[in-house]
């Protein structure tokens, strides 16, 4: 698995990935409804290049395909992190947590799904609060969830 920076190029194949894990992966823990308003298919792929832009940005690859990925913006909230169906348990998430957690010296935080909490939990992030989010008429429970790091100062 190779790890680089994302690049403006990636970013439909970027969200053919999300879509696909969501309605996949995530199908264990949400309805069709639900998954449905969560990754409905049609992203503003202009507005989603911006954002990983902005934002500290990792894709993994093996063979050349795009197998996950992940961003964490200035303050330390990873905002995305999916990884395809067919890499799940190999890894790939942890790599890319690991090199997106070093981008910052604080703590980090995230809104975890019923799926990823225990993910998340395996390194280190404790659950703040479980949280219903709305999108279009349909609530989503989630977890906002913080991993406190000290990191020494030299």
């Amino acid at each position: 698995m190779i790890l680089r920076e994302y690049q403006p190029d990636d970013c439909k194949e970027l969200a053919a990935l999300f879509y696909n894990t969501v309605h996949t992966v995530n199908a264990r823990d949400y309805t069709k409804e639900q998954l449905d308003v969560w990754a409905s298919g049609t992203i503003d792929l202009e507005q989603w290049n911006k954002s990983f832009q902005a934002h500290d940005s990792i894709v993994a690859l093996e063979d050349n395909i795009i197998i996950g990925f992940g961003d964490i913006d200035k303050t330390g909230y990873i905002d995305r992190l999916y990884v395809h169906a067919d890499y799940q348990g190999n890894g790939t998430a942890t790599a890319i947590c690991d090199r997106l957690e070093q981008v910052v010296s604080g703590s980090v935080t995230t809104h975890a799904s019923i799926t990823a909490k225990p993910f998340f939990e395996k390194r280190g992030y404790r659950v703040i609060k479980e949280q219903q989010v709305e999108r279009q008429g349909i609530f989503l429970t989630n977890y906002v969830m913080k991993k406190d790091r000290n990191i020494p100062v030299i």
